[in-house]
């Protein structure tokens, strides 16, 4: 049941609408391999497309912490060498010192990691900072296996569509490249329509709820109202204030052989 109260929580959560003393800022983290060129591209010519030369060099691999306020069109991406937990919880001073300043509380929706803790705040700060900054911050987490839940995936998705497909050497020319990208993106406002909610999940996941709660529909109570009349004939008792007969055959004329059962 942990899947379906985790689910429910983050989907309740990011159908808040947008509340600047309490923002629900969705977080996630992806990765971009560094990839330079060999020789110097050919650029576009009359009659010949770009053209770029097979070989290329390694650069290494660089993270990008991306959050985003699904409903405001708001987000703020980072390029960092790494994803640990140090790297998440300095993300999460910038967000909450930086880009959230006059917010009560931060309603925070990310994986279920362990770099996605308050503990992570304790590995990177002093007591009370690290303190102060999990008292910003209201955590909820995606279940396990169900990090498709994050909207911020969906914001990762856009920046590689739109930013990352091409070659990109460095870390300095990636986080120049993402900056662009980001101001062009948080100016036009772009929000993010996620139509999967609670209502849909107790439809579409419908097998992973609880299956010991009793079922109602107007065909079972149709059935159960029918049993109950068969039965107090057969045991010649009284219905609705109606004697009913107690002979086999006057009981099998009334009521048939018993309750029919139900279409499968």
């Amino acid at each position: 049941m942990a899947f379906v109260a985790s689910t429910e929580d983050v989907l309740g959560t990011c159908a808040k609408p947008p509340d600047l003393k309490r923002p629900v800022v969705c977080v996630d983290a992806g990765g971009k391999q560094l990839i330079g060129d060999v020789r110097e591209p050919l650029p576009v010519r009359p009659g010949s497309p770009a053209e770029q030369d097979r070989e290329y060099t390694r650069g290494g691999m660089a993270n990008l912490f991306v959050a985003v306020e699904p409903l405001a069109g708001r987000r703020h991406v980072s390029v960092t060498d790494r994803k640990t937990g140090v790297d998440c919880a300095r993300f999460l001073r910038v967000l909450s010192d930086e880009h959230y300043p006059d917010a009560d509380r931060i309603v925070l929706v990310c994986d279920d990691l362990s770099t996605h803790t308050p503990a992570a705040l304790y590995g990177a700060f002093d007591p009370p900072t690290a303190r102060r900054l999990a008292g910003r911050f209201e955590w909820h987490h995606t279940p396990k296996h169900g990090s498709w839940l994050n909207i911020a995936a969906c914001e990762l998705g856009a920046l590689a569509r739109q930013c990352l497909g091409r070659r990109i050497p460095d870390r300095a020319t990636l986080a120049r490249e993402v900056a662009a990208w980001e101001q062009d993106r948080n100016a036009a406002e772009v929000t993010i329509d996620w139509p999967f909610t609670t209502a849909d999940a107790r439809v579409k996941l419908k097998r992973l709820y609880p299956k010991n709660q009793t079922q109602w529909s107007p065909r079972s109570y149709g059935h159960s109202i029918w049993h109950s009349r068969w039965a107090s004939a057969r045991m010649g008792g009284t219905h609705g204030g109606v004697r009913h007969a107690t002979s086999p055959r006057a009981n099998r004329r009334a009521m048939g052989d018993g309750p029919r059962p139900l279409a499968r």
